[in-house]
């Protein structure tokens, strides 16, 4: 029987099951527990194990990196009004809103850690999708993609991430096509991603980033 058991839970990929439902079959006789409690056992630690992968993964993906913790940020040197505004989405309702996220300041200034910081705990506690990518790679990679004809694309793959990162907008100068696709991504993400976006530029000066007025506002 214990032969099939463990050929049944391979066949059906539950690993977790396979590796503990003799010990905990042994502790719920033990302890002459009703077979619903014991099959809850089961489920429980299998769930719980997939979660635990499943965020792995999702932090892996998410090219954050792990260093970035929100405890290594040191909230206590920020204004208290400021530290309670990051406790508050620390809480993820601003993705769950879409609604849109955007620090500003000076280089240096840890701008990208409390991103970061905030992106991973999202991911730890919340099990959502974010991704983080500099402003300057994601330019290129957009423009290779419509060079190739593959910008919807990559604007659907963008858009799979519950929020995404977009670190140093307008840190150095550039182009009206760079500018353009990146424009058109913060339009395909309006309402249905949140955008999560550093800059040392505040938005009176995003004339130059954008280069065309109607465009910037």
């Amino acid at each position: 029987m214990k032969t099939q058991i463990e050929s049944g839970l391979k066949a059906l990929k539950l690993p977790t099951m396979k590796g503990i439902y003799k010990s905990l079959a042994e502790r719920a006789t033990l302890e002459s527990v009703p077979y619903e409690k014991y099959l809850f056992w089961l489920v429980e630690q299998e769930q719980e194990h997939r979660r635990i992968k499943r965020i792995d993964r999702r932090l892996e993906e998410s090219k954050i990196s792990l260093s970035k913790t929100i405890e290594a940020f040191e909230l206590k040197r920020l204004p208290p009004k400021l530290a309670c505004q990051v406790q508050g989405l620390l809480t993820g309702d601003f993705i769950r809103q879409k609604e849109n996220l955007l620090i500003f300041g000076s280089p240096g200034s840890g701008k990208t850690h409390l991103l970061q910081a905030i992106g991973q705990e999202l991911i730890r506690k919340y099990d959502m999708k974010i991704q983080f990518v500099p402003c300057s790679r994601l330019l290129q990679e957009l423009l290779l993609a419509k060079k190739n004809l593959q910008l919807p694309k990559a604007f659907k793959k963008l858009m799979g991430y519950q929020g995404l990162i977009i670190d140093d907008i307008g840190y150095t100068q550039q182009t009206k096509e760079e500018m353009e696709v990146l424009f058109t991504l913060i339009s395909e993400c309006y309402e249905r991603t949140s955008i999560l976006m550093t800059s040392n530029l505040p938005f009176s000066k995003w004339e130059q980033i954008f280069k065309d007025p109607m465009m910037t506002v």
